[in-house]
């Protein structure tokens, strides 16, 4: 699709758009969702669980029909004090911060492979047109260019709230990628605070999980979001940054990224603010009860919550990891290795990558993917000496 279809697409949908009022009791506040397929265009997804919960308590439960539609009539605020949890078995659990009114959101379907990689973008009703990019050495992944090397778009939007999605099927080791988000409606207007104003969330999938979430960054002017970097290495990197630029063509979003490919360029940290870092220490310590206790799944929660409040939470990644692994969720035991790897500090560093970087082998070597299983040995042993890691690396050296 060219740019000119692509604008008169834009204006038939808007031509074409239809609001519905229903009437309900004051009291209660109607909260009409629905939940399509993150990858197969416009597929609603019928009987999905969903459930609303406040404060830790659970308020309100239904089904989504046929249409993949369904209103909660719930009396609590439709807040960011609620969460709105879908469930469906095959596909990854989506947990989402409120407000939820009106919204579209997406299942992802769980992932097979240990270093595939999935992004889906919703938004609300303005902008019409959110374009997700996924950039990295050779490829720009856009509405303009749907397939690279082991990835594609599955899903492009130009009517509002989603879902887009991109899949990378391989992440490739040595190579960078820059997720950002390109307002398409405004591509003319670089101060414009539609962006910003538009609800936006990123949702990230690795394996059978979600593992990360983006809000668009409130009152901001700009019409580029860029969101997150994986180095070469595999660091899971937030951005979350809003910019104004000038292009007429969406294509050459690609330059205004293209600097963020060089993994010495430097992302500055995400400030955090000392309550955040407060609240993320306690859930950190009653994911670690959970995991001695054995509930695996409130462990892996409180742990998630952590590193949502400070991304740079050396200790919760490192717990996540653990408790992924024993889970049996592999890919997301290895983003979490990698992040730790990223963030160890101190005297105990070099034994914090080794022990890493071991346990991402290991994964790799019970995937059947020696090559990468070979790679992470090796560089365990460059962090710490250790006869164990000798034996594994003769290991797959002799496959």
């Amino acid at each position: 699709m060219n740019y000119y279809s692509r604008l008169m697409l834009q204006g038939l949908s808007a031509i074409a758009s239809v609001l519905t009022l229903t009437a309900f009791p004051v009291q209660a506040e109607p909260l009409p969702i629905e939940v399509l397929s993150a990858v197969v265009k416009n597929q609603k997804i019928a009987d999905a669980e969903v459930l609303l919960q406040r404060n830790g308590a659970q308020n309100v439960v239904g089904r989504t029909n046929a249409q993949g539609q369904l209103t909660l009539i719930s009396e609590v605020a439709d807040d960011t004090s609620s969460l709105l949890i879908i469930k469906k078995p095959g596909y990854s659990n989506l947990v989402v911060k409120c407000p939820c009114k009106g919204m579209t959101y997406a299942l992802s379907p769980v992932q097979d492979n240990l270093d595939g990689l999935r992004v889906v973008l919703t938004w609300g009703k303005t902008p019409e047109d959110l374009d997700s990019h996924m950039i990295f050495p050779g490829n720009n992944i856009y509405f303009g260019h749907k397939n690279g090397t082991d990835a594609e778009l599955d899903v492009d939007d130009i009517d509002s709230y989603g879902p887009e999605t991109i899949t990378l099927q391989k992440k490739h080791y040595g190579d960078t990628y820059v997720y950002a988000v390109h307002d398409f409606t405004n591509i003319s207007h670089p101060n414009s605070r539609q962006l910003s104003n538009s609800e936006a969330k990123v949702f990230v999938y690795m394996g059978q999980s979600l593992v990360r979430t983006y809000d668009v960054p409130q009152n901001r002017s700009g019409n580029l979001w860029t969101v997150f970097r994986i180095t070469g290495s595999g660091d899971f990197q937030d951005i979350d940054s809003i910019s104004g630029v000038n292009v007429d063509d969406p294509g050459k979003v690609l330059g205004e990224v293209r600097p963020l490919l060089d993994d010495s360029v430097v992302v500055a940290a995400v400030a955090i603010s000392p309550s955040a870092r407060n609240d993320a220490k306690a859930l950190n310590t009653k994911g670690e009860t959970a995991y001695r206790e054995g509930n695996l799944g409130q462990s892996i929660a409180y742990f998630r919550q952590a590193i949502e409040l400070n991304n740079g939470y050396g200790q919760a990644y490192g717990n996540l990891g653990l408790a992924y692994q024993k889970a049996g969720n592999t890919a997301e035991s290895i983003w979490a290795n990698r992040k730790a790897i990223a963030l160890a500090t101190g005297s105990t560093a070099a034994t914090v990558r080794a022990g890493s970087y071991y346990n991402i082998a290991r994964i790799y070597e019970a995937g059947g993917q020696f090559a990468d299983a070979l790679r992470h040995y090796q560089l365990a042993k460059e962090q710490k000496a250790n006869p164990v890691y000798d034996t594994a690396i003769g290991r797959m050296q002799n496959r």
